[in-house]
């Protein structure tokens, strides 16, 4: 009986120091887990690195550029379960988000997929940082917890190239999946401006030299700072996968004005182009089967109207050559033995022709700088002398006569229509006509006789001279370089006499005249173009 006592109490004993030294290990030894961090900041503990890890490959989506496209169906002859298995629905409705309602008594669903483009591999976000430790606490958060923290702080990324565009001082940011897909686009942007024949033969060195008339390109490039690096980019940023979608981007921007228009009769490209606020240029990059603003276009054709906004400067130097015909002038010689109204012709004009040599710089097929390089006189003016019964200079402008207000030579660098402002880079109309081509410091005229009523400098128009012909017509020439020392407010001035100089004063990319017109009101702009 001891030896029976003696043996449980041994076994009591061993039982009790074994859960003894079960307890000592257990509280001497830690758990090994993971914590998890965002930039700094703690977001949980887990058990397994590798199971997060891999939780994330398997989870995060493989697309870029994500927009959710929802799908109608509706029971009709077929119920929704024909539906799906007619369309081969059902895998897309296992991968997507459907949703089931009724509509005019008939079962209905909605299906939202995700589309976009697929890459190899999405990285997790910059800044996450998963640290081993050792500790008692057995509380641990769940892999699906902490991939949902994650995705609600911070985007995953992807590999590519961050395009940092720089000009007048302003940023913009172009991501790509690749370098060469930047420079094929932009080489698209530059064959929409130059015109791709036009750009290749460039580019051979194979254009056709100028022997009489002509034109040729001397350069081609972007006027815009480009710097490029790799980086990990969000997969939240828009994203260019192909260089037409990043080509389309660099002429036409985010979210274009897009329109359709049936062409009218009697309307040509311009006059289209007009009324709807776009430029012919435009018109013509949009609808590229036009060649030019000449093209004839059917009453009745569907066009695209489309508004560029380029998103890098696209610069052509070309040497122009070209005859230009030179209208003659009309000297009017005063007779006080005539009465006042009396009008004779005593010689008739007869028009001359000019070889005229100009550099242009043209900045997304804008003229913006006119330099005067030579003119050679091929056939003389002759003026037309007419004799009036008057002797002083009347101040009432003649309607039917009207000078033009520059030396001749001269090339129209904006006229009278809707363009995208060269300084400030939004869409305006222009109403006035800018004449360029005839050099700094060459005579400006007055266009007809008249009174001088404005005589000063202005941010914009820069020097600046309104006449009143006193016949409901008015007229401003902007950006003089300075003024005749001889014309005043109050001045009566006549036509073609010469009251300043060709500057580039105020807001000008180069020496022009701004030549605007107004009738039967101040600032009641017209178009120039009315008069001549």
């Amino acid at each position: 009986m001891k030896k029976i006592i003696t043996y449980i109490t041994c076994l009591f004993l061993g039982v009790i120091l074994y859960f003894l030294c079960f307890n000592y290990n257990t509280l001497n030894y830690p758990n090994e887990f993971y914590n998890v961090y965002l930039d700094g900041s703690y977001l949980g503990t887990i058990e397994s690195k590798d199971d997060l890890t891999n939780y994330i490959d398997a989870k995060a989506e493989h697309l870029i550029n994500v927009e959710n496209v929802t799908k109608k169906y509706c029971e009709d002859d077929k119920t929704l379960d024909e539906i799906i298995i007619e369309n081969n629905l059902q895998d897309v409705i296992n991968n997507s988000t459907v949703n089931y309602y009724e509509e005019d008594n008939k079962k209905c669903m909605d299906i939202t997929t995700k589309n976009g483009d697929t890459v190899e591999k999405i990285y997790t976000p910059t800044g996450l940082n998963i640290e081993k430790i050792l500790t008692y606490n057995g509380e641990l958060n769940s892999i699906e917890e902490i991939y949902s923290k994650i995705v609600d702080l911070k985007s995953f990324t992807v590999k590519g190239y961050q395009f940092i565009i720089r000009n007048d001082e302003k940023e913009k940011y172009i991501y790509t999946i690749n370098k060469d897909l930047f420079e094929d686009a932009v080489n698209e942007l530059i064959k929409t401006y130059v015109g791709e024949k036009e750009y290749q033969l460039y580019l051979n060195d194979n254009q056709t030299e100028i022997e009489t008339v002509g034109s040729l390109i001397e350069n081609v490039y972007i006027e815009d700072n480009i710097t490029v690096k790799q980086v990990q980019i969000p997969i939240d940023q828009e994203i260019y996968t192909t260089s037409s979608d990043l080509a389309q981007f660099l002429i036409f921007g985010n979210n274009p004005k897009t329109e359709t228009y049936i062409v009218q009769e009697g309307e040509m490209i311009s006059d289209i182009a007009f009324k709807n606020q776009i430029s012919s240029q435009e018109f013509l990059i949009s609808n590229p089967k036009y060649q030019d603003a000449n093209s004839l276009i059917s009453v009745g054709t569907e066009v695209l109207i489309k508004e560029t906004n380029p998103q890098l400067n696209v610069v052509i130097e070309k040497y122009i050559v070209e005859d230009m015909k030179n209208d003659y002038k009309t000297v009017y010689q005063y007779d006080d033995t005539e009465y006042v109204g009396y009008e004779e012709v005593v010689q008739e004009g007869e028009a001359g022709l000019e070889r005229v040599s100009q550099k242009q710089k043209i900045v997304n097929g804008n003229i913006e700088f006119v330099q005067p390089i030579g003119k050679e006189t091929l056939k003389q003016t002759v003026d037309e002398i007419v004799i009036k019964g008057e002797k002083y200079v009347p101040n009432v402008g003649d309607l039917n006569n009207w000078a033009w207000p520059s030396e001749s030579g001269w090339t129209i660098t904006d006229n009278y229509a809707w363009r995208i402002h060269p300084i400030t880079g939004q869409r305006s109309f222009h109403s006035a006509i800018d004449i360029a081509g005839t050099g700094y410091n060459s005579p400006v005229y007055a266009a007809n006789n008249g009174t001088i009523i404005v005589k000063e400098s202005h941010y914009s128009y820069g020097n600046y001279i309104v006449i009143d012909h006193n016949n409901g017509y008015y007229t401003l020439y902007a950006h003089m370089n300075k003024f005749m020392d001889s014309v005043n407010v109050g001045d009566t001035v006549a036509r073609g006499q010469q009251i300043g100089y060709v500057g580039s004063t105020g807001y000008s990319t180069g020496p022009h005249i701004h030549f605007e017109l107004w009738k039967n009101c101040k600032y009641c702009q017209i178009n120039p173009w009315s008069i001549y």
